[in-house]
């Protein structure tokens, strides 16, 4: 994709955020996730509530949701919108991964694809600091968006 077709500059090649005003409000959402590795150790303890510093899962999962509403505030061209639904799931392998979904729901003229990715992530760091004191190997991977739909440019699936 050559710079003539990203949206995000201008004709003199300039950052710049797109302008909407014209775009048609849609009911629009984005599904992310992030999967977070650990020692077989740390997730026995998150799931048992045995971390020092708290409910894991709980403070990851308002954590999630608060990044969902400052994602404009985060990365520069995103624009502030109306969150109307965020929540945050929790599901593990048993052994070592923790994979965390993100789903961010608006109505409005621009997607909510940042946003989830931003809420699944920042839960994942947010699991990484609650534990880092007994597992500072835990790593984050596979962050990626898993659907959307709404908005112009339709639906889309991962899988």
């Amino acid at each position: 994709m050559g710079m003539d077709q990203l949206t995000h500059f201008n004709a003199e090649n300039r950052a710049q955020m797109v302008d909407v005003t014209e775009k048609e409000e849609t009911r629009r959402v984005a599904v992310a996730e992030v999967k977070v590795w650990m020692q077989e150790e740390t997730l026995t303890r998150i799931k048992a509530g045995q971390i020092k510093k708290g409910d894991v899962l709980a403070v990851a999962q308002v954590a999630g949701i608060m990044a969902a509403k400052k994602t404009s505030e985060l990365i520069p061209m995103c624009h502030p919108l109306m969150t109307t639904k965020a929540d945050l799931s929790f599901q593990d392998n048993g052994k070592d991964t923790l994979q965390i979904t993100a789903t961010v729901v608006t109505v409005g003229k621009t997607g909510v694809e940042m946003e989830a990715l931003t809420a699944a992530t920042v839960a994942g760091l947010t699991v990484y600091d609650m534990c880092k004191a007994m597992d500072r190997g835990m790593e984050l991977k596979e962050a990626r968006l898993l659907k959307k739909s709404g908005g112009k440019s339709g639906d889309y699936s991962s899988k």
